[in-house]
């Protein structure tokens, strides 16, 4: 990541893991094997590692395009603490995912090498040794090119990633009322332009009726469905990471919000660049 690029935010004032992958045609001389989230018909969803998607778990991010990772993090929360069990929550619900996009026509994995490289290892009684540890690791994941798609957490694990990298747009909530969010969506392609965008979707921007567990809810937030067309809008843009903050599973023993979460990561996944959509 580097300081040319943008920031896209949306603010509100032996049970081990088998490799699965699939031979893909991606042109008529080229084919490539890519991972492949575990079937149903292999493990019942209820079963196996709980890994995002129930994809491969690896070590580094050598040779992959896309990985998930978590950060255990809620020494930085602003009100009620708990976040630092939202990626194994997040996790746990992902199983329900299906790998294709119905909605989209996405097919993130015949079109991108993704995996799990598991949660970073954050210092809990010392935040500031843990930003420098987020943003090593972080760095690390860049540098071999690969988009990081992180579990959150509190928000302060955004800093250490987008460290360096300027420009805010600000929408409150109340301009989003009653309406669809596709027109604003259009308008933030045009401001972006081709430049570099991250994601940071707050879970708490939606509101408590769609996302109760989190640790500072607010009510008169975005709709679940205003949240997707969010992240969909962002499909053609220049992604080079993005992050899904502030699930607190203590405050929502339902799971529902973690589900969200976990959908929302996965369409964050289908926008990204070089995913094949299909009709």
């Amino acid at each position: 990541m580097n300081r040319s690029s943008r920031v896209l935010r949306f603010l509100v004032c032996s049970n081990a893991p088998r490799l699965h992958s699939r031979n893909v045609t991606v042109c008529s001389r080229l084919s490539r094997d890519f991972n492949y989230p575990m079937s149903p018909n292999d493990m019942p969803r209820a079963g196996g590692i709980a890994s995002m998607m129930r994809l491969p778990v690896r070590e580094t991010a050598e040779g992959l395009n896309v990985c998930f990772i978590g950060i255990p993090l809620d020494s930085g929360t602003s009100n009620r603490s708990g976040t630092r069990l939202g990626p194994r929550q997040i996790r746990a619900e992902s199983c329900l995912l299906r790998p294709y996009n119905n909605a989209t026509g996405a097919a993130s994995f015949e079109s991108l090498m993704v995996a799990d490289l598991g949660d970073i290892p954050i210092n809990t009684y010392n935040l500031a040794a843990t930003v420098e540890i987020i943003h090593k690791h972080i760095a690390t994941i860049a540098g071999y090119g690969c988009v990081p798609l992180v579990l959150g957490g509190d928000h302060t694990i955004s800093y250490p990633i987008l460290k360096g990298i300027k420009g805010f747009r600000l929408v409150s909530a109340k301009d989003c009322w009653h309406k669809s969010l596709e027109p604003l969506m259009a308008e933030v392609r045009q401001q972006m332009g081709s430049g570099p965008v991250y994601i940071s979707f707050d879970i708490d921007s939606l509101d408590p009726a769609f996302a109760p567990g989190t640790g500072t809810p607010e009510i008169g937030g975005l709709t679940s469905i205003q949240g997707i067309e969010i992240v969909r809008g962002c499909h053609g843009l220049n992604i080079v990471g993005g992050d899904l903050v502030e699930v607190s599973p203590p405050y929502d023993t339902t799971g529902t919000t973690a589900l969200t979460a976990a959908n929302l990561l996965f369409e964050m996944l289908s926008v990204l660049p070089g995913v094949i959509y299909k009709s």
